[in-house]
């Protein structure tokens, strides 16, 4: 997909990839130059762990929108095919 930087030097990412991605408007980015590759990456979610029972739980210091069905899905099909490992 091809995309331009407008005057302000604001760049829009394209729907499909944002709804891939999961991108959402005010979610902070990590913006890199790496050997000539700009590279765009969400920041991690502050989390606080807390046992619940026997469990370990994550808990996100901040607020965020709940899981919907799609993200799941998508995360279990990018597990089981492989795409979500680093």
């Amino acid at each position: 997909m091809i995309t331009t930087i407008d005057a302000a030097g604001r760049l829009v990412i394209p729907g499909p990839i944002r709804r891939e991605a999961a991108l959402e408007p005010g979610l902070p980015l990590d913006v890199r130059w790496r050997d000539g590759i700009i590279e765009i990456e969400p920041q991690p979610l502050p989390v606080a762990l807390e046992k619940r029972g026997r469990l370990l739980v994550a808990r996100p210091k901040i607020k965020v929108r709940p899981l919907c069905a799609a993200a799941v899905e998508r995360t279990r099909r990018d597990i089981s095919t492989g795409r979500g490992r680093r």
